[in-house]
């Protein structure tokens, strides 16, 4: 089975590890760091979004003029901008990118971070939104006649994308998430559903829920799984996790500074837990222990409230690429890695992980063959 790797996008140098307030977009380090993500190998790019971010679908169209193969993964939230604008403005990019665009829909997970934007819907209304943003940006791509909606949440009239179309005929729609909700709205509508990294029990859970959902749904096919890890890698055991224990204290002193939240150490004074589901489920994973299954380590997401993606991998990159082959045996299609030193830890991705993994991957595809022909 093909497996497929994410990173996400950075636009300057600052990293979690060694934030630089107010950086702004860098032009040259963006071309340096996305040539470098194309060279180690990566497959797709995430552009994230937040209402303090740079805008995805501006710098998307940049990455997409400096590479030749990863694809520009647009995060896109349904209050900001309305689907028939993006319907051109992804085909757009698709157009410019010669195809490679893609698309994730985050119906948002926090009310205070949706309001930051004037949104006011609640968690189920946005699910309901997204899933009909989705069905439009599908009409907008694949008809060729104007046509009219009237749904809960958008209604225009005698709307046509006929001239900008993407060029393979659709582009490939993510959604992601942990809740009901989500199973739901994913598994019926995504190309793509994406989970972060929990242990492989309740990974297969989720993939199972995302799985019975499609088939609620009449689809005959399923959506391709795409899991989340930070990994943190050294040449052997040993330094792997003295690095993962020097970027725990890091973490945790960023994260204790004035107006950051909480230290190491959840749940701190005044600390609300997160109201999505996906962190939640994070934190309480990690309140059962450390480290869980090959090599999946959870204090990384204590120290942070699990603000998005934060369980880690740790080890050398053959533990690394193993854990990651656990995953990929549970049905995970796409892979997302991306470490707390940017630039650098996506290099080394590229050079001793990803690689690990396309050989193994490689060699049971050669040994299926093989034994399939001594067979018949």
């Amino acid at each position: 089975m093909p497996v497929e790797f994410i990173s996400a996008a950075y636009a300057n140098p600052s990293t979690e590890l060694d934030p630089a307030a107010g950086a702004g977009v860098d032009p040259a380090y963006l071309r340096r760091y996305v040539r470098a993500l194309e060279d180690a190998g990566f497959d797709y790019t995430l552009l994230a979004y937040s209402s303090t971010s740079f805008d995805p679908f501006t710098v998307g169209g940049a990455i997409s003029q400096v590479t030749e193969r990863i694809r520009p993964l647009i995060a896109l939230r349904p209050n900001t901008v309305h689907p028939t604008v993006a319907a051109r403005k992804l085909a757009t990019l698709d157009q410019l990118s010669n195809g490679r665009a893609a698309v994730h829909i985050i119906s948002g997970g926090q009310t205070a971070e949706q309001a930051r934007e004037g949104d006011r819907l609640d968690k189920r209304a946005r699910y309901a939104r997204s899933a009909e943003y989705i069905g439009i940006l599908r009409r907008a791509w694949t008809e060729t006649e104007p046509f009219d909606h009237a749904g809960g949440h958008y209604s225009f009239e005698d709307f046509t994308a006929a001239d900008i179309r993407p060029v393979h005929g659709t582009i490939p729609v993510s959604v992601g998430g942990s809740s009901p909700d989500a199973y739901r709205v994913g598994g019926a509508l995504g190309d793509i559903f994406g989970l972060w990294g929990e242990p492989l029990a309740e990974t297969r859970e989720q993939i199972d829920a995302v799985y019975e959902q499609a088939r609620l749904a009449g689809r005959t096919d399923r959506p391709r799984i795409w899991v989340t890890f930070r990994p943190i890698i050294a040449a052997t055991e040993e330094l792997a996790w003295e690095k993962a224990h020097r970027t725990l204290a890091a973490l945790g002193a960023f994260h204790a500074a004035p107006g950051r939240g909480h230290g190491a150490h959840y749940p701190a004074p005044g600390v609300a837990r997160p109201q999505n589901v996906g962190s939640q489920r994070q934190l309480d994973i990690a309140a059962r222990g450390d480290l869980h299954d090959r090599a999946l380590w959870t204090p990384t997401a204590t120290a942070t409230n699990a603000r998005g993606a934060a369980t880690a991998l740790v080890g050398t990159p053959e533990t690394v690429a193993a854990a990651i082959l656990d995953y990929v045996d549970l049905g995970a299609e796409l892979v997302s890695i991306r470490g707390y030193d940017n630039l650098y830890d996506a290099i080394d991705y590229g050079r001793y992980v990803l690689p690990l993994v396309r050989q193994e991957l490689a060699h049971r595809s050669a040994t299926a063959r093989a034994t399939a022909v001594a067979g018949s």
